[in-house]
């Protein structure tokens, strides 16, 4: 199904790769939204991965285009993608359980003070700070000072959607974040998705789960073989027939 181009945040046109004379994607089309939550689905081996990979900049197209805010774009590297506003949650969330929540928010980009000639960590900013992002997507139940090993698999996807959503993040890439998570835990990741959504963030979301991926997708791109084999909205398509679908079923 075509997608309209007026006012997508992200469109991949025909976007191709081939890794020698193995075809990975061919002709993949798709586009998200402001606000809108799109479930990539499909089979390992489908083709979701490397087309991710493309978005990030960690690959670079062997055919096709990126529309980025209606503006065809070259992605020439994943810090490209990110300052852009392109985020990607990973399934290992690249967390430092020894560190504070706080601590993590701030990896690699904390705020200082300078006493005198010398220059200290601005901890309680970062406390601040975190606490109020935290709060702004919903969570008003965790100290910033907690180690992040103390957390549960859902407040750790809090925690790192929480960090990309401040640090700019415009289009949020999630991977299976609710992989090994309880029912409770997934309610509260996908109570996050629903909050940044509603600030205009558009969401990517790559899930095996066709319970949870229906729950929360506003629109679903099914993939198979390299290619977008359909492109949904959640009323047109049940969990019943994504699941034909990706059995093979026409």
């Amino acid at each position: 199904m075509a997608q309209e181009t007026n006012g997508n945040r992200l469109e991949v046109r025909n976007l191709a790769k081939r890794f020698g004379s193995v075809v990975a994607l061919e002709n993949v089309s798709f586009a998200v939204r402001p606000g809108e939550v799109v479930g990539l689905v499909g089979d390992n081996g489908a083709g979701k991965s490397t087309a991710i990979k493309i978005i990030c900049g960690f690959y670079k197209p062997s055919g096709g285009s990126i529309l980025w805010e209606g503006n065809v774009t070259a992605l020439e590297s994943p810090e490209h993608a990110r300052a852009l506003g392109i985020q990607t949650v990973y399934q290992d969330l690249a967390l430092v359980n020894t560190l504070s929540i706080a601590r993590n928010f701030f990896l690699h980009a904390e705020p200082t003070r300078r006493v005198g000639p010398l220059r200290f960590l601005d901890v309680k900013q970062m406390n601040e700070r975190t606490a109020q992002i935290l709060r702004d997507i919903g969570i008003k139940d965790l100290n910033p000072t907690t180690p992040v090993s103390a957390l549960s698999g859902g407040e750790r996807q809090a925690v790192a959607i929480g960090r990309t959503y401040y640090f700019g993040g415009k289009l949020l890439i999630l991977d299976e974040p609710t992989s090994a998570l309880s029912v409770k835990q997934t309610q509260k990741v996908f109570s996050i998705i629903e909050e940044v959504k509603a600030k205009g963030v558009s969401v990517i979301l790559i899930e095996h789960n066709m319970i949870h991926v229906h729950d929360i997708a506003d629109r679903l791109v099914v993939v198979r073989h390299g290619s977008v084999y359909g492109d949904y909205a959640k009323t047109d398509v049940s969990v019943v027939d994504l699941e034909r679908i990706l059995a093979g079923a026409r």
